[in-house]
């Protein structure tokens, strides 16, 4: 479900309350992503992997953000430990491959951050917005932000930066709960860096965010995401309106 968005006199989005039935069509798009499941590659340049960016602060890259739709087309979601600190000069680059950032750089604005990650570092809180400075939908396009969904319900593709590497790696596999409040992918080697990469089912939506359990995790093999739910939808309204 995309969050119910009211924002006054902003304009809105396409639908005040967008419900979407996942059929067996797209189930089995989800179910049958990319490659075998639980294996990672170098992520293939494309529509999708040019959505997902690294963040850079002095320079070198240390986590991944992904555009998500919104209104103003100028705004991205990962893990709110990495917006944390004292970083003020955050730079997303969407499809950065090897040096080069063909769709441009995009220096990070106002961050939104939920009550429970900013006022007591709660790992089921590990999630965060932020805008950046244009409209960066306009040029990659962006994935709908879902919450509320199934953990498990369908595979989904994680992809994301990992701190020693300059190109983007991909892993598709089917999440499990870990908790009520926290879901779990199995993916090798997701190492540092990779942390606010985005879940992303076959209908084109962000499910998941890389973080949470132990910051998304501590091993490279298995990561965590937060379990999307009524606290991230109350921050993707506050961050569009």
């Amino acid at each position: 479900m995309l969050p119910s968005v009211k924002c006054t006199p902003r304009i809105a989005l396409h639908a005040a309350v967008v419900l979407l039935t996942l059929t067996s069509a797209s189930e089995a798009v989800a179910d049958d992503g990319a490659g075998p499941f639980g294996v990672t590659t170098v992520a293939a340049a494309g529509s999708q992997s040019a959505r997902v960016g690294a963040l850079f602060d002095g320079g070198h890259h240390y986590c991944t953000a992904s555009v998500v739709r919104s209104p103003r087309r100028n705004l991205i979601v990962t893990a709110a430990h990495c917006l944390g600190g004292n970083r003020d000069d955050i730079v997303f680059v969407p499809g950065y491959r090897d040096g080069r950032a063909p769709y441009g750089k995009w220096k990070v604005g106002k961050r939104y951050m939920p009550a429970g990650w900013s006022q007591g570092y709660d790992e089921d809180s590990d999630v965060a917005f932020a805008t950046v400075e244009g409209a960066v939908q306009d040029v990659v396009g962006g994935n709908r932000f879902a919450t509320r969904t199934a953990t498990g319900a369908t595979a989904v593709t994680v992809t994301g930066y990992p701190s020693s590497r300059e190109v983007p790696i991909s892993c598709t596999n089917k999440p499990t709960a870990h908790s009520s409040t926290q879901q779990r992918i199995e993916c090798p080697r997701f190492t540092g860096g990779t942390s606010g990469s985005p879940w992303v089912n076959g209908d084109g939506r962000v499910v998941g965010v890389l973080g949470g359990h132990e910051q998304g995790g501590a091993t490279a093999d298995v990561s965590y995401s937060v379990v999307l739910g009524a606290e991230a939808a109350a921050l993707y309204r506050r961050a569009v309106c």
